[in-house]
């Protein structure tokens, strides 16, 4: 079997400047006259020559990593190289005969590093070979045994422990199995302040359907906001059960209507009845119901309409997530702040007393547990101000940043 990393040339793109490529040279040799291709579009050139005095060049040499090659593009494109391909800074470089996958999903062998749960659907930073997207695993497969590697069935993987998992990414990138020891083969998840959470390994592509494509639309969101005379926006109410959050929501979206505003209201048990119906309430589902709404709302903000979204939303990676997908200053958090023992006294709908009866799990407060946001835009502390004013509060601030 012919060693991959032999034979096989990886480069990190850092510039190009008229005919000239400067790289970091991850994995094999370079020499002149080879054709080398930019993975992401696909876009050849060919070596004519090396700014080094010997007529290779390596990873690993004592010379510095990062290579600096003249190069010409093809003879019938013409013009200088900058001009003529769409590459980007970190992407990778290959030879043109001997190239890395490109797609958007992957099975691994993933390293869990961290204390912090491993969620399915939660977004993560994924780096490889200096290639970052965001990732978020798809499918839990099955855990492996370190003692034997024994394959077992796994709701859930704790610290040190090792997993087989689907990984699907914001964009493809390139890579390498891990059979092929490259280093376009391994990577790194980590979390929102960079935390390394995991290491993994990549077994091989997974390819979606080839058929389906993005369709270009010509009325788009400013079009449709334009119709309606206003800015669209995303109030995302977060807070405990029983703080105030629907009472509020619900007055904010009558008052909006009575002004003339397009508004439409999202409650969190509500969605449970049509869209989010077949989750539960362990911290998984929790994950995957926020996920549906952000894009939910997402869609309905393209629309031109000002969503409100009342939701426990108890963890900070999914609100960070929600408000990813927006454009700034679109994503308006609204923390409906009150203790848990004015929660557990208001208790509108019984559900603290079931909670206590242990007839309620995962309930947030209690078992699960809550993230209170650190800088929302507007902080609403419902134990002395009144839903009413609270929903005005929200309407100015929603005008003053038309």
């Amino acid at each position: 079997m012919v060693n991959e990393e032999s034979k096989a040339f990886r480069a990190r793109l850092i510039s190009i400047n008229d005919n000239t490529v400067i790289m970091d040279v991850l994995n094999g040799e370079l020499s002149n006259a080879d054709q080398l291709v930019f993975c992401s579009s696909g876009e050849t050139f060919r070596v004519i020559g090396l700014d080094t005095n010997v007529g290779s060049m390596s990873a690993g040499m004592d010379s510095p990593v990062a290579v600096q090659i003249v190069a010409q593009v093809d003879a019938e494109l013409g013009g200088s190289l900058s001009a003529n391909v769409a590459a980007k800074v970190g992407e990778i470089i290959a030879r043109s005969d001997h190239r890395p996958d490109y797609v958007d999903q992957f099975e691994a062998e993933i390293l869990w590093m961290s204390d912090q749960k491993m969620l399915p659907g939660r977004r993560y930073s994924l780096s490889c070979a200096g290639q970052t997207v965001v990732a978020s695993i798809t499918k839990l497969k099955y855990r492996v045994e370190q003692s034997n590697g024994r394959h077992t069935a796994a709701n859930s993987i704790s610290k040190d422990e090792t997993f087989i998992g689907n990984l699907s990414l914001s964009h493809s990138i390139a890579f390498d199995p891990m059979s092929s020891g490259l280093e376009t083969s391994t990577f790194e998840l980590k979390s929102s302040d960079s935390k390394t959470l995991a290491r993994g390994q990549i077994r091989h592509g997974l390819r979606r359907a080839s058929n389906i494509h993005w369709q270009a639309i010509t009325v788009d969101k400013t079009a449709r906001s334009r119709l309606k005379n206003q800015t669209p926006k995303i109030v995302w109410l977060t807070g405990l059960s029983a703080s105030g959050k629907s009472t509020i929501a619900n007055i904010l979206e009558k008052k909006l209507l009575e002004m003339g505003r397009h508004a439409y209201l999202l409650d969190g048990d509500n969605v449970r009845h049509g869209l989010n119906k077949d989750l539960g309430f362990t911290d998984a589902d929790r994950v995957e119901n926020i996920r549906r709404i952000a894009e939910t709302s997402k869609l309905m903000l393209d629309a031109g309409l000002i969503v409100i979204a009342s939701f426990i939303s108890p963890f900070e990676a999914e609100r960070r997530m929600a408000r990813s997908l927006f454009e700034e200053g679109e994503f308006i958090e609204v923390h409906v702040n009150a203790s848990l023992a004015v929660c557990e006294q208001r208790d509108p709908k019984g559900l603290y007393k079931k909670v206590r009866q242990g007839v309620i799990q995962n309930f947030t407060g209690f078992d699960s547990p809550y993230d209170k946001p650190e800088n929302p835009e507007i902080k609403i502390e419902s134990e002395t101000v009144p839903a009413e004013e609270a929903a005005s509060k929200i309407i100015d601030y929603l005008f003053a940043h038309e």
